[in-house]
């Protein structure tokens, strides 16, 4: 078997795990399972890429949706009210409209895949395509890419800090008491205890 009798194999089977593994997105019960199922999906996806010598687009799959789909999951074990994200619900809604847009969606992209004409022609020699691709892309959006990293990175040490022991008004396991409204004074928003009443209590 030559070199590209394996290439084919390699393609087949990852396009067959990449279609598996979207399709379990919308059959698992819980949104930080198909968040990761996702992500295997566009790994996948990154992988038949390389194998078209599209390396460059191959990498940068890589490095954006792992990223993406790891952020996701985190936030959503953190805040969602389903503990961890990880209880059974249900993850598809308007099933009719959903099924309809998902089958317009595969015949748009399998017919341009398959009718669209793609140039034939050598490159010219002494192009780099992987370094021309990133000036093409990179150029003129630098400022705009370094800026979205910078904000990657501060939504990541935001997670970090919202996550922390500490609350907003104080160690997180001792509970949360808003500060007084005037200084050494009782908790703004504090039931007064009514001594009347056998301690009862009452809100302003």
């Amino acid at each position: 078997m030559n070199t590209s009798i394996y290439t084919d194999i390699s393609f087949v089977l990852l396009a067959l795990f990449a279609i598996y593994t979207g399709w379990r997105v919308f059959r698992t019960d819980s949104m930080v399972r198909a968040s990761f199922f996702l992500l295997l999906s566009f790994i996948a996806v990154g992988v038949i890429m390389i194998l078209l010598f599209a390396e460059y687009l191959g990498v940068a799959m890589f490095f954006m949706m792992a990223v993406e789909m790891m952020v996701m999951a985190l936030f959503m074990v953190m805040f969602m009210m389903n503990p961890a994200g990880l209880n059974p619900m249900m993850m598809v809604h308007q099933h009719k409209l959903a099924i309809g847009a998902g089958i317009a969606s595969f015949v748009i992209l399998a017919a341009m895949a398959l009718l669209a004409r793609f140039p034939d022609r050598p490159l010219p020699a002494g192009l780099e395509p992987v370094s021309s691709l990133g000036n093409e892309l990179l150029g003129d959006s630098m400022l705009i890419f370094e800026s979205a990293g910078v904000v990657l990175l501060t939504t990541m040490i935001g997670v970090v800090v919202l996550s922390s022991q500490r609350g907003r008004y104080g160690v997180a396991q001792e509970g949360s008491m808003p500060p007084g409204l005037e200084p050494a004074g009782s908790p703004a928003g504090m039931p007064e205890a009514d001594d009347e009443k056998g301690g009862g209590h009452h809100s302003h």
